[in-house]
């Protein structure tokens, strides 16, 4: 796979007619807020605005996000036709994600499936993971497996099977398993960089116009543990 890292540090991993999928960095934002840093898709704009010489406003339709804090692969359309057939396959979970996540403690087995009721707190930002049933909860489902042990940490690979908010780090911390550096969800302390150790590691999906499979694989952020896998 040919990667193309722009001067702003975009990776991306795949551009065609209708789609641009980059590799997110860590601290990159999905949509502007009170930091006044510049969104992950204004710098997709101005990418495609240059390359193309484009006058006046670029479409860019935002398919789905990551939170802050994370890093890896971000899929934006490039024409509203694409946009909702990548919204229809998103929110049907014709996708197939899978993230690496790195946590200190190992978890109770190898691998499972872990099913819970997710209810987001809108005013903290936040999700707790229940393991029942309650009032305005959603049902969330998971798979991890250990693929690495490292001197203090395991690494999962985890297949995500809903998308609800902040899933992966409100399941994990369930189980007693924080992600490292997730202070919200229970890690004992942050990461240099802000960030935490949740990578979208890989996206499956059949293109929206071609028709033809797409798999991508985005690489790990360059640090001393990821790149000790």
């Amino acid at each position: 796979m040919k990667l193309l890292t722009t001067k702003d540090n975009l990776q991306i991993l795949h551009e065609d007619n209708h789609l641009i999928v980059v590799n997110k960095r860590v601290g990159d934002i999905a949509q502007g807020d009170t930091s006044g840093d510049k969104p992950l898709p204004d710098i997709v704009k101005e990418y495609l605005k240059e390359k193309y010489n484009k006058p006046g406003e670029v479409f860019l339709g935002v398919v789905h996000r990551l939170d802050r804090p994370t890093s890896g692969i971000v899929v934006f359309a490039k024409t509203s036709k694409a946009l909702t057939r990548m919204n229809e396959l998103f929110s049907s979970r014709e996708t197939q994600k899978t993230y690496w996540a790195v946590i200190k403690n190992k978890p109770p087995k190898e691998e499972d499936t872990l099913v819970h009721f997710i209810k987001r707190n809108q005013q903290k930002n936040t999700s707790r993971a229940h393991l029942k049933e309650v009032p305005e909860s959603k049902k969330a489902s998971l798979s991890y497996k250990i693929i690495a042990e490292l001197d203090n940490y395991f690494v999962l690979e985890i297949e995500l099977h809903t998308g609800r908010h902040h899933q992966i780090r409100a399941q994990l911390q369930t189980i007693g398993c924080p992600i490292k550096g997730d202070l919200k969800y229970g890690f004992d302390r942050s990461n240099p960089d802000g960030g935490i150790h949740l990578h979208a590691r890989k996206l499956c999906f059949i293109h929206p116009v071609s028709k033809e499979k797409i798999e991508l694989i985005a690489a790990t952020p360059n640090d001393i543990i990821w790149n000790s896998i």
